[in-house]
């Protein structure tokens, strides 16, 4: 123990040191001297004012390193401030967060109430929430930075991270789904989508397996009792240098089936890190039986199928949705998929990936579905079971081990879910036509969702083409919370989409819809596969597709005019879209036949139902103004006259069979009158017809030769999906529709698998009236269609000037159509209907009249040609957006979307009559010389056109007198 000692501030003096040098030793203390870097300079200069107060023993022998100047600061540059994202500060700031929120609080612990989108753009800050709700606004004229915090709309926020301007645009932050698993070999028995158990990893389900079983044998081994010995543990007897040490397997797992043979398909292998421990991995290989038959479009469509289905493509579930056009085999794929997951798993020694599987499909289909699984796989191979009648028992496939198959309808699942989901685990779902689960509350979709399936493959040759809203259905129902939410999907993305196709969007709204669509399809093409029937061309023999437009009667243009000209009708057009449908559904039917018109209760609806709307007071209004006479004079549809005539050329120069397709039971009722007077037998298809009774009037139809059964009568919505009608090489499409899609799945009925001959395709219009209309209208929308994505809506929107337009007759005898298209070619053929590619067609509207621009200012021309740079200089992505932009453009001064019709010939019918030379030379007034000349000259150009034709049937009515058929719109697939 020391003692304490007081801490001297000042060196005390020694005993022999002076007292002068003590007092002088008690100035202030020397400076210090500063730390700094090596390389800098330790000291300031040295003058003569401060050298001397330097102590002499602080400077000497003290080396001083070189002056060196200290570098500028860096300046800290705002990421959110850069070009890219927007640049610039004040009110032309626009930059994007994500950002934490709550609400004002008083207490001492805070915590945020939710996660937030921050955009800050006009000198505003604007708040929303995840989901995308609007949740206030700010003054802010500087971007911020993370970690910033301010308040907006009454919200504290702070914000966390910056947003990339294309990643806002595009919509990421609010569609930022949850990435599933990336490989699932089987499906545990456990229930998995309402949240009881989920389902595991194969890498955790190893683990999960051995806890279990060691809990199994604790369990057993305290119910035996214990002792001094069982409670010991176990020693080996044998020494290790004795025991034989174990060897590990190194036997090549051995496939299925040989995936070194010709023409095998081999399919893609799970990643090593999701393989469990000590298991390997088998290559999967399609059974050679059925591989031999696929085509290389579905053999792509195979694989595709297989790897969302196993979690080895898409992020965002196990799900998948082939949406081939009709006729391309999604059958035939989807029943590779089924037999490959029934017998075969991608990791050796275990069990096959799917255990029972089910096909869901229209009850019109059923029996298809059975017969495609004889067709490729036999009787031996694999069990169906076939849900198409009360007395089977559903439990023989649920509880049995015969059948791995059920195929079932929509209405029969609504009433056997619980049974099914309660007695068996389904492995895997085939839905097919999916289309029709366009609503989230659809009693089909809930019954899916209660069976607990993870993998479901959807099938529909039809676009979704109403609104993105279905496709989201259906999308989610496949791989849930793949796009989001509904409400976030609906206000993200579906508006803005919607909000740029329309005429008065601004720049911004066209950019920021062009952004949501792409992200939509980036997301959607992880997913969904789709391909156009073109792949078939190859495979199967040529379609000739002919648009005969027909021009009324002069009973029929009174009746219509009449109809128009009323004043209930002209009230009606500011009135409600139930008010206008209606009247739309009138019109249709005096294109149809204005004979239809007297009895008020025939006018149906598409769908085979009548409507209770349909007989009011307006539709009354409406038919009183016509006079009566005129509705009960005979011959007054166009249309029907030249089905008249066609129909008895197919049958008297033919031996070929027809189909005829409306979308009206009442228009159906009458060709089949027509059919009984001609004494030519017929089959009908409607909504009348049960579904168990339609496959064998489809089997008579094409087993029976044309002096049999000649004509087959369909309507679309019955029998316009899944059903083969190659006993039928033409089809008339008696009237036209909205959307595209329903038109495109009624001429796959015959132009498919197994067709021998050349089809013939005939689509009657009325010119001038609301078909040819709504033709223009339906060319528009298919081309959105083949994004499969279609954003607009059918018949909805429409304006006062859009309805007007549409009740409007055009008399004036030209084809309306093909002067919107402003095709120079007068009727002459424009090219023969050869498919032209694009550079042909862009080349045809530059020499087109309609888009010639002035060319007299040189310099604005050269303006959109890119300069001289350097190769390092050149924005690449910029140069073909702007050529982009500009063949747009071109396209749309051509017509817009109606430039799909230069792919077809167009035929003027007055160049095929026989007086057609003599009334070219009275038009021209030409002398005596130039007569023959010109007589030549019209008489090879109506053979050019009867050679683009390649139609006897078709030439010989053209040419009939009194034809009513003014211009063809004609076009050869091959």
């Amino acid at each position: 123990m020391k003692p304490f000692k007081s801490p001297l501030l000042t060196r005390r003096p020694s005993a022999n040191q002076p007292a002068s040098q003590t007092s002088e030793s008690a100035g202030p203390p020397p400076p210090k001297r500063r730390r700094v870097s090596e390389g800098l300079d330790p000291l300031p200069p040295r003058t003569a004012s401060n050298h001397d107060s330097i102590p002499q023993s602080t400077v000497s022998n003290d080396p001083t390193p070189p002056h060196a100047v200290r570098k500028p600061l860096l300046s800290i540059v705002n990421p959110v401030a850069t070009p890219e994202n927007g640049g610039g500060g004040g009110d032309d700031a626009e930059a994007y967060y994500t950002v934490l929120w709550r609400k004002f609080t008083t207490k001492k612990n805070k915590t945020w109430d939710g996660d937030g989108v921050l955009s800050v753009r006009g000198g505003y800050a604007y708040l929303q929430d995840i989901d995308g709700r609007e949740m206030g606004k700010s003054n802010c004229s500087m971007p911020l930075l993370p970690g910033s915090t301010m308040s907006v709309g009454g919200k504290e926020i702070e914000v966390d991270t910056i947003i990339a301007k294309k990643d806002y645009l595009a919509g990421k932050p609010f569609l930022n789904p949850t990435p599933a698993p990336a490989f699932k070999a089987s499906a545990p028995a456990a229930k998995t989508r309402d949240g009881k158990k989920p389902l595991l990893s194969l890498k955790s389900r190893t683990k999960q397996d051995k806890l279990e079983a060691k809990q199994v044998d604790h369990v057993n081994v305290a119910a035996t009792g214990s002792s001094q010995a069982t409670n010991g543990k176990f020693k080996n007897p044998l020494l290790d240098k004795s025991a034989l040490p174990l060897v590990a397997k190194t036997a090549v797992p051995q496939p299925r089936h040989d995936p070194n043979a010709p023409g095998a398909l081999v399919m893609k292998r799970p990643p090593s890190a999701d393989v469990p421990k000590g298991k390997q991995v088998v290559d999967v290989v399609i059974d050679p039986i059925l591989s031999k038959h696929l085509r290389e479009h579905q053999r792509e469509g195979v694989s595709f199928l297989y790897e969302c289905v196993m979690g080895l493509g898409s992020p965002h579930g196990q799900g998948a949705i082939l949406a081939d056009e009709m006729g391309l085999g999604k059958t035939l794929q989807s029943i590779t998929l089924i037999w490959t997951l029934l017998k075969q798993s991608p990791i050796y020694e275990e069990p096959p990936v799917v255990k029972k599987a089910l096909v869901v499909c229209p009850a019109g289909t059923v029996q298809n579905w059975r017969k495609e699984f004889r067709k490729w796989l036999g009787r031996e191979r694999i069990g169906v079971f076939v849900a198409d009648d009360q007395k089977k028992r559903l439990r023989d496939f649920t509880k049995g081990k015969c059948y791995h198959v059920m195929i079932i309808g929509y209405e029969k699942l609504q009433k056997s879910y619980e049974e099914i989901s309660r007695d068996c685990q389904i492995g895997l779902i085939v839905l097919d036509e999916s289309h029709r689960l366009k609503t989230a509350k659809n009693k089909s979709s809930a019954a899916i969702r209660s069976l607990n399936c993870d993998k479901i493959v959807s099938l529909s040759g039809t676009p979704f083409s109403n609104n993105l809203l279905e496709f989201h259905a259906v999308a989610d129902l496949v791989n849930p919370g793949c796009l989001g939410k509904l409400s976030t999907f609906k206000r993200e993305f579906e508006g803005p989409i919607v909000k740029a196709s329309q005429p008065e969007a601004t720049a911004k709204d066209r950019e920021k819809g062009q952004a949501r669509q792409e992200e939509l399809d980036r997301l959607v093409e992880q997913f969904m596969l789709r391909r156009k029937a073109d792949v078939l061309s190859k495979y199967l023999p040529p379609k000739t597709e002919h648009i005969l437009l027909c021009q009324p009667t002069n009973a029929q243009a009174e009746i219509y005019r009449n109809i128009v000209a009323s004043s209930v009708f002209r009230g009606a057009l500011g009135g409600s879209s139930e008010s206008a449908f209606q009247l739309i559904n009138i019109l249709k039917h005096a294109c149809n036949n204005p004979k239809l018109l007297n009895n008020p209760k025939s006018l149906t609806s598409p769908n085979d139902t009548p409507e209770p709307e349909a007989v009011n007071s307006t539709t009354k209004a409406v038919l009183e103004a016509v006079p009566p006479k005129l509705l009960k004079s005979p011959g007054t549809s166009a249309k029907l006259q030249v089905l008249d005539s066609l129909l008895h050329r197919i049958r008297t120069d033919t031996d070929e069979k027809v189909v005829i397709v409306s979308h009206y039971t009442s228009t159906l009722d009458t060709i089949g009158t027509l059919l009984t007077s001609l004494s030519y037998s017929y089959l009908r298809i409607d909504g009348s017809v049960a579904a168990n009774k339609r496959q064998d009037l489809i089997n008579k139809f094409n087993n029976t030769p044309a002096s049999s059964t000649f004509a087959f009568l369909l309507s679309t919505k019955a029998g316009g999906v899944g059903i083969n009608l190659i006993g039928a090489s033409r089809l008339i499409l008696y009237d036209v529709d909205w959307n595209p899609a329903h038109e495109l799945q009624a001429m796959a009925r015959i132009h498919r698998d197994g067709q021998k001959r050349p089809c013939k395709i005939y689509r009657l219009l009325t010119m001038g009236a609301l078909d040819e209309k709504i033709y223009q209208r339906q060319l528009s929308k298919q081309s959105l269609a083949d994004s499969v994505i279609d954003n607009k809506s059918s018949g909805s929107g429409f304006t006062k000037e859009d309805l007007r337009d549409l009740f409007t007759l055009d008399e004036s005898g030209r084809c309306q159509t093909h002067e919107l298209i402003a095709c120079p070619c007068e009727g002459k053929g424009n090219g023969g209907g050869v498919i032209p590619s694009d550079d042909t067609i862009e080349e045809q509207a530059d020499q087109s009249p309609a888009v010639v621009e002035d060319t007299d200012n040189e310099d604005d021309e050269w303006q959109d040609l890119p300069t001289l740079l350097k190769a390092s200089q050149v924005d690449v992505t910029a140069q073909e957006k702007a050529l982009k932009d500009k063949r747009d453009s071109l396209r749309k001064s051509k017509g817009g979307d109606m430039m799909a019709l230069m792919q077809y010939a167009h035929i003027d019918t007055s160049l095929l009559s026989k007086t057609a030379p003599k009334k070219a030379i009275a038009r021209l007034d030409m002398n005596d010389d130039e007569d023959e000349d010109e007589n030549e000259r019209v008489a090879e150009e109506a053979v050019d056109c009867e050679d683009m034709l390649q139609d006897e049937a078709l030439l010989h009515v053209l040419k009939e007198e009194g034809s009513r058929v003014k211009f063809v719109f004609s076009k050869t697939t091959s």
